[in-house]
């Protein structure tokens, strides 16, 4: 038997509403609470992404030992070229996109979070 159930996965940023907004985008839902410090949203199939702010917020590095990135989101996508064009609208910066021959795509969202495009 489980020991917990996972609750909201919560992602330390500078600026808690800019980034819900950038994910509302990307996997659409809801923002819904939002605080000064704190934003959640409501993702489709029932799981909650929550921004935090975090006063002086470094970005962690990708690929590097010395900021590793600890945390990342895989993001399921049918068409890598279509969700890269999106996601670099709203702002995704490429870390590792350049291997056209590969499943995934990696990037950071506009707080430096990695995360990958990955194709399902």
């Amino acid at each position: 038997m489980a020991l917990a159930k996972l609750g909201v996965v919560v992602l330390d940023c500078p600026d808690p509403g800019a980034l819900a907004r950038f994910y509302a985008e990307v996997l659409g839902g809801t923002v819904g609470r939002e605080e000064d410090d704190w934003v959640e949203l409501s993702v489709p199939g029932g799981q909650t992404l929550a921004f935090q702010r975090a006063a002086g917020h470094t970005p962690p590095r990708w690929p590097s030992e010395e900021r590793s990135q600890q945390f990342h989101l895989d993001l399921d996508v049918p068409d890598l070229d279509a969700a890269e064009e999106g996601v670099l609208k709203l702002g995704a910066t490429p870390l590792d996109a350049e291997d056209r021959s590969r499943s995934f795509r990696v990037y950071a969202d506009p707080a430096g979070h990695p995360f990958c495009l990955c194709a399902c």
